[in-house]
């Protein structure tokens, strides 16, 4: 078993001559939270994305549970995301998106999608398109999706977007019992109880590197 789930190697990310970050290392161990902070535009999202394989860094390495991103796997694997705002097929239900995607690996079943609706809040027998969907209702349907397939590994940005008070403390919950399960959780929220309550470590975006501070610093 490999000593980290996450093993990053200097990254560094630019967009034409700006640069984003520069680096970026990290030793992310399984059953921790880690919390990521900055104010916005610091590389965060553009952080997760290369997390997630949907970037490319410019220089360094990612290993994840052991392999090297982009080389040896395209997309991490066991993993949840949710990078800003969930896309989803609007003229379908919420169930019936989640059933298309789990189709993909068909790893899962029809009650597994059911159980992990009603975990974060939804019904699982509304048949109302995605399109008819709150902003809460589609963030929460995002953490389903993230989470339906029991994976190693979440990367979530901004998961609290459009959550009210009692959803929040309902996902705080969730994710708390994910990680007491083993689950590694890469965090990002403007919201700091969040980030005080979940993570176990926290990272801040300063001057374009990544700095750990206290959990309750910033």
């Amino acid at each position: 078993m490999e000593d980290y789930v996450l093993e990053t190697k200097n990254l560094s990310k630019s967009f034409k001559k700006q640069i984003i970050f520069e680096s970026v290392s990290l030793s992310l161990e399984r059953g921790k939270a880690y919390g990521f902070v900055g104010h916005n535009g610091s590389g965060k999202s553009i952080l997760f994305k290369i997390l997630s394989g949907l970037l490319s860094p410019d220089n360094g390495e990612i290993k994840i549970f052991g392999k090297i991103l982009g080389k040896e796997i395209d997309f991490p694997p066991n993993t949840g995301i949710i990078i800003e705002t969930p896309q989803f097929l609007e003229d379908y239900s919420g169930i019936k998106n989640l059933r298309y995607l789990a189709a993909i690996q068909n790893k899962i079943t029809d009650t597994t999608i059911k159980s992990t609706l009603e975990r974060v809040g939804l019904e699982p027998e509304n048949r109302q398109p995605v399109k008819k969907y709150s902003l809460g209702m589609k963030q929460k349907l995002g953490i389903a999706q993230a989470i339906m397939e029991s994976p190693n590994l979440l990367i979530l940005d901004e998961p609290f977007n459009g959550l009210d008070k009692t959803s929040v403390q309902k996902i705080r919950s969730l994710l708390l019992e994910l990680k007491k399960n083993g689950v590694t959780i890469l965090l990002t929220s403007h919201i700091q109880k969040d980030i005080e309550l979940i993570c176990d470590e926290v990272f801040e975006f300063n001057e374009k590197k990544l700095e750990k501070v206290s959990v309750t610093e910033r």
